[in-house]
């Protein structure tokens, strides 16, 4: 589990078909082999540790569920270590299991902030609610406004600085995870109609 606090921005220093290798220093402390960690919103498995570099393996529901295979060497990505027991959630509850993905489509200056819009597909959309939470590369971010294709956040200028949201632009895309308690409540409900009989 995680919380969306990004905690550094790495460097992605090599990709193959089924690995990346990530450069950072500040996690690095006490991330071991076997510990989960948020890249750009993907809760992915350190199988490989050297000096200042770590390996994750990516399988092919992981391509297909994010933008992690649009990576390039030198890219930035966001970082984040699991949530520890005792600690303070700042952010909001997130698994790092990525729904998909969404498109930039405005990045707008307002005041010391910026509105950045996103483009995402409905069935997806269904989850996200004015004020509430979503997940944006892994950082945990507080919806402005949204309707049934899109929706807004307000971007403040340490986010910006601190994120790989502050790299991207319109036409960009990004990994997208909805509030877990949404779904839950989708689910009940549609267990619990009541069943019609037909006799």
């Amino acid at each position: 589990m995680f919380t969306g606090l990004i905690e550094e921005l790495g460097i992605v220093s090599y990709i193959s078909q089924t690995d990346i290798w990530i450069e950072s220093s500040i996690i690095m402390d006490d991330l071991g082999v076997k510990d989960s960690i948020s890249v750009n919103g993907a809760c992915l498995t350190v199988v490989s540790i050297e000096e200042n570099l770590f390996k994750v393996n990516v399988v092919p529901e992981t391509l297909r569920r994010t933008d992690l295979g649009d990576l390039s060497v030198g890219d930035k990505v966001n970082l984040e270590r699991s949530a520890q027991l005792g600690g303070r959630l700042g952010g909001h509850i997130v698994q790092g299991h990525v729904d998909g993905t969404a498109q930039i489509t405005a990045y707008v200056e307002e005041g010391s902030a910026w509105l950045i819009e996103f483009e995402i597909s409905k069935n997806l959309s269904k989850y996200i609610v004015e004020k509430g939470f979503v997940c944006v590369d892994g950082a945990s971010l507080t919806v402005v406004n949204c309707d049934e294709n899109t929706f807004t956040i307000a971007l403040i200028p340490y986010t910006r600085d601190n994120t790989v949201l502050g790299t991207k632009g319109v036409g960009n895309s990004v990994n997208i995870e909805t509030d877990i308690i949404g779904k839950y409540i989708e689910k009940l409900s549609i267990w619990n109609q009541p069943s019609i009989d037909l006799d």
